[in-house]
């Protein structure tokens, strides 16, 4: 899903020219209040061009094949495919009801969009394009997925009903139900496939669930707000936003513990990790911008200037997410 290339190598050949075009890999930023993109120099650290896509760009996902990046515009309902790369516009997909949030299985047979606003989540096959097999009605307010490592099972958050669903890829049917506690939102697979992380926005930790037992193994407190994910691409580490409590943590995925916590202000919410997992950037919700972070320092060393309620963010050239 991600190119292994250094951040030097961004250095050496990142360039614009008059009109912001970049013709190397840039970080591209959602702007999900504005319904606008933003293209920004990682090594300038400025925002050098904005484009326009649909309404509420909230989540965004590479394509198997690694030719196209999808935005999904979950008020407008539709995607916006970008060259990973550059994020030039390459084509619009419509009629895609509420995507809020996307993933492909490891397989990648499978295309799941969790529909926030409408409460569905839709299987997708994968194909020339996208066919729509199957439409759940999964109250309340489905929002991130993860998937079981052999692709059989998609795990999907619901934010307002305190509830994770898994759904049976095969036959696209809800398996089971488990409750959670206050508003789950980010959610991950562990790299041995036997946990579930999930982010407790609405208290103050990460739940641990074994998924195959369908039961709660452990409540690892982070901070206040706990969303979202992104491993360190060390196959054992993974960091934590915790929205509430402006911090963003480091959690060892083999012991269940937390390492240590770095302060971000304004809403730490996505967040992408350079190849060379030394500088880790983070949508900062409330006050328009993105933040980086000096990994090894554990400091915030800048914040740059983007559009309105920045949230999904990426880079071609980065860390693997693992």
């Amino acid at each position: 899903m991600n190119l292994a290339k250094t951040v030097s190598g961004i250095a050496c050949a990142f360039a614009v020219v008059g009109t912001g075009t970049v013709h190397a890999s840039a970080l591209i930023v959602l702007n999900s209040g504005d319904a606008s993109v933003s293209i920004v120099d990682p090594v300038a650290r400025k925002e050098v061009r904005r484009l326009d896509v649909g309404k509420e760009p909230h989540h965004l996902m590479r394509t198997p094949d690694g030719k196209s990046l999808i935005v999904a515009n979950a008020a407008s309902n539709d995607l916006h495919y970008l060259d990973p790369v550059t994020g030039e516009i390459q084509r619009r997909v419509r009629n895609i009801p509420d995507p809020y949030q996307l993933g492909y299985s490891p397989d990648s047979r499978w295309l799941v969009v969790a529909g926030n606003r409408l409460n569905r989540v839709d299987v997708y096959a994968l194909g020339s394009d996208l066919k729509l097999l199957k439409s759940l009605s999964i109250p309340k307010t489905p929002s991130h997925v993860s998937f079981s490592a052999d692709s059989q099972f998609a795990f999907v958050t619901l934010q307002d009903s305190d509830e994770i669903a898994a759904i049976r890829l095969s036959d696209q049917s809800v398996a089971w139900k488990l409750a959670t506690g206050d508003m789950p939102a980010g959610i991950w697979t562990t790299p041995n496939d036997k946990y579930l992380l999930i982010g407790m926005t609405g208290a103050d930790h990460v739940l641990v669930v074994d998924w195959r037992a369908q039961k709660v193994v452990k409540r690892l407190a982070t901070g206040k707000g706990a969303h979202n994910f992104r491993p360190l691409g060390d196959g054992r580490h993974i960091f934590v936003s915790n929205r509430v409590d402006n911090t963003v943590s480091l959690i060892d995925m083999e012991t269940l513990e937390k390492k240590y916590d770095i302060k971000v202000p304004g809403g730490p919410d996505c967040m992408e990790l350079s190849a060379d997992r030394r500088t880790l950037w983070v949508t900062q919700r409330w006050t328009k911008q993105v933040g980086v972070i000096d990994v090894d320092a554990r400091k915030l060393v800048a914040s740059i200037a983007v559009g309105r309620s920045p949230h999904g963010l990426f880079i071609a050239d980065s860390a693997p997410w693992k």
